[in-house]
């Protein structure tokens, strides 16, 4: 029998994520804390949001906090990573390509 180790982040008595390492459950709580102190600034703008679209705005901007800071402190949009294609690709159901 194998002992794993998780980490829950709870807000509110809710389960919201679990994970791992401690590290990654801290990051996410942190991060869980930047959006909800964002969803109270974001109550007090003078453009009309729903609670809904407040709340997916703050956590949104939280994950990507960095991203923000760069363009918050005058800097360049950072180009978002795409994810590659990994190098292994299954080519065994694949039929090649005829030329016309």
């Amino acid at each position: 029998m194998a002992v794993i180790v998780k980490y829950v982040v709870e807000r509110n008595g809710v389960e919201r994520m679990t994970f791992t390492s401690k590290k990654e459950a801290d990051a996410y709580d942190k991060m869980l804390d930047v959006a909800e102190s964002l969803e109270q600034m974001l109550s007090k703008v003078d453009v009309p949001l729903s609670e809904q679209q407040v709340e997916s705005l703050a956590l949104e901007i939280a994950k990507q906090k960095d991203e923000f800071l760069a363009v918050l402190k005058g800097g360049k949009p950072v180009a978002t990573k795409k994810a590659k294609p990994s190098a292994k690709t299954n080519t065994e159901n694949v039929t090649p390509l005829k030329e016309a």
